[in-house]
């Protein structure tokens, strides 16, 4: 299993991953919302400490997330302190779960060495510029995201430490046969139902909402009447992609380029060369001596195929007669490999060659020498990347001269666009949610909405979009978040109370018809008393837009029922309607034969996904936890 652990680690999704980790952090602007710490841990697991300060940044880091997911309407989702008190205990509960997987995969002996934490950090995109790693924008992105290089280095080491775990449990996981024609079948079965759907439109006349009501609910709500702040900018954009080279790339530099840089054009030699194995896993001693009859076999004059054929343990090889195909260096074993370059002629067999896979004999079938790709071949490749290098060139003289001009001319863009041969572009009067590409990003959205933009109307300083990539903004217009007044509102207010107050009614009214239900009346008189309209499904799935979800998902709740039996629920439904459910029959399908790849595959995941959470839960059960109440304050 540690084996599959640490493949796992290896792999492109663990790679994505932790990536995409990184790179969440960064764009979350983390630095900007750590608030104070203090000594008091937000949890402790088996005397393992979480600190504020580690809080403070997952949490920052979520908040950000739902920003830019819901939009404008954040600020009135936050204005729910229930809501935002269980965003906080969510992000406590994923640090406890962060901390037992870490505790975990040291109980394993799983670890990253310091070369694997510094290929992660060379190979991720945005410590690079122009493609390559570059370490001031590596120690310019972690400072802004508040760590130091070696708190940095492990925080890293962590998250590859648990990968490895996620991507052992995830891969070593597998459904059985049975389980998965279950899970199928359950996946395919239908049902057959009638409901009824009582609207609360039927009381809505019973209803009535005084002023008073209204002033009352504005008075202790007025958190969900704000008008969001608003902003109008002006900015500048500079991209190393749009600008043209300073001068035109010429044959003569190409060639000189060309030159310059042959090595990076030689094609290797490559051997094709085919072998015969000798399995030596169970008793190496006879398996060199096997292997060594064979070589005397074929230096006698024995065909190489014939008997790779009848005697080499590479069964794949072996019915090709050995061949192997084409191979280059840092492809094969290495001892496999120094043999197969080491022979001089094709046609050429080596001696016995011991590998990790066994005892190897290896013949020469052909070689393609090392060459260079000619000019022609490579002049566009060439082309692109000096014009793509004078860019980036050109892209960096006028980001400092931009950064000088747009510092000592504070009060205006005009100097900087013409040093930059860009537009001066303008928004209108927008939310911070509603900011237009290429100012929606966390960092530049929050330099925005800093004092010193929306107070001093300055200059920001040069923001970085991307690599090779800028902006620079002014606030032209600010309007500050207010509360709506209750003239705009009430309206609102009258609505909203109003379909509380019939829902209500009808939800009192339902459940006394679902009692009369339950004691012998039949759907369809109690439908009829009520002028609503019975409506049936014969074959409804799981995954059906004929209904509503809520009641789709209240039906296949409920049990199966006996033989001239039905099965009956009541429902809420989301718009505040409810609902009445009656179960007539199911039917499961029999599943047998090949079951669909991606199927299968989706199923395995979903299996594995549980059994991850019932291994967090089921480490949890058996740790020591501790969760003080948090004592958070909630940043505006």
């Amino acid at each position: 299993m540690l084996e599959k652990i640490r493949e796992g680690s290896q792999g492109p999704a663990a790679k994505i991953v932790l990536g995409l980790v990184i790179l969440s952090f960064a764009l979350a602007g983390i630095g900007g919302y750590l608030g104070q710490t203090t000594e008091q841990p937000v949890a402790e697991v088996n005397g393992v400490k979480i600190s504020q300060t580690k809080f403070s940044r997952a949490y920052s880091n979520e908040r950000a997330r739902l920003e830019q997911q819901f939009g404008e309407y954040f600020a009135q989702i936050a204005a729910d302190p229930n809501y935002m008190a269980q965003i906080r205990q969510g992000v406590v509960d994923q640090l406890v779960q962060q901390e037992l997987q870490t505790q975990l995969a040291k109980e394993l002996g799983l670890r990253v060495s310091d070369e694997q934490v510094k290929k992660a950090i060379v190979e991720m995109p945005y410590f690079q510029i122009g493609g390559e790693f570059s370490n001031d924008r590596y120690l310019q992105v972690i400072r802004q995201m508040n760590f130091q290089p070696d708190s940095f280095r492990e925080y890293l080491r962590d998250e590859m430490t648990r990968a490895q775990l996620i991507s052992a449990v995830a891969g070593t996981d597998f459904v059985l046969k049975n389980e998965l024609q279950q899970s199928i079948a359950l996946q395919q079965q239908t049902r057959a139902i009638d409901y009824a759907v009582l609207s609360k439109e039927l009381v809505k006349d019973e209803v009535s909402v005084s002023d008073e009501e209204v002033q009352n609910y504005y008075d202790l709500n007025q958190t969900q009447f704000q008008a969001p702040e608003l902003v109008a900018v002006n900015y500048i954009e500079l991209k190393a992609e749009d600008l043209a080279p300073a001068e035109p790339v010429t044959e003569e530099a190409l060639k000189t380029y060309y030159e310059e840089q042959k090595n990076q054009y030689l094609e290797p030699e490559r051997r094709r060369v085919s072998h015969i194995l000798v399995d030596a896993s169970e008793d190496a001693e006879a398996a060199k001596q096997k292997a060594d009859e064979i070589l005397a076999e074929l230096n006698n004059g024995a065909d190489f195929a014939v008997v790779a054929e009848e005697k080499s343990d590479d069964v794949v090889s072996a019915e090709l007669g050995g061949d192997l195909d084409w191979i280059e260096r840092d492809m094969m074993d290495p001892a496999f490999e120094d043999a197969a370059f080491a022979l001089a002629a094709i046609g050429d067999v080596s001696e016995v060659v011991e590998s990790e896979f066994g005892f190897h004999i290896i013949k020469l079938t052909d070689i393609q020498r090392q060459q260079a790709q000619s000019f022609e071949d490579v002049k566009d490749d060439l082309r692109a990347e000096l014009e793509k290098a004078a860019k980036i060139d050109a892209f960096y003289q006028k980001q400092t001269r931009v950064a000088e001009l747009a510092f000592e001319m504070a009060d205006s863009l005009q100097d900087a666009a013409e040093a930059a041969g860009v537009e001066i572009k303008s928004t209108e009067l927008v939310s911070r949610n509603a900011l237009p590409e290429p100012l929606n990003s966390p960092a530049i959205s929050n330099t925005i909405f800093t004092p010193e933009l929306l107070e001093d109307r300055v200059n920001s300083e040069v923001l970085e979009v991307a690599p090779e990539h800028i902006v620079v903004v002014r606030v032209a217009e600010h309007k500050a978040a207010a509360t709506k007044p209750l003239e705009e509102v009430s309206a609102q207010i009258k609505t909203q109370l109003s379909n509380e107050k019939a829902s209500t009614l009808i939800a009192e009214k339902a459940q006394s018809l679902f009692e009369q239900l339950q004691g012998g009346s039949t759907l369809a008189e109690i439908a009829k008393a009520q002028s609503i309209e019975v409506k049936s499904v014969s074959e409804l799935k799981r995954r059906s837009y004929d209904v509503p979800p809520a009641i789709a998902a209240e039906a296949f709740k409920l049990p199966q029922p006996g033989v001239a039996e039905t099965e009956s629920a009541l429902v809420e439904l989301g718009n505040g309607d409810s609902a009445f459910v009656v179960l007539k029959s199911v039917t499961t399908p029999e599943v047998d034969g090949k079951v669909d790849a991606q199927q299968k595959q989706s199923i395995t995941a979903s299996y594995a996904n549980k059994n991850y959470l019932e291994l967090l839960a089921a480490l949890e059960a058996k740790s020591e936890v501790k969760r003080p109440q948090l004592q958070v304050t909630e940043q505006q």
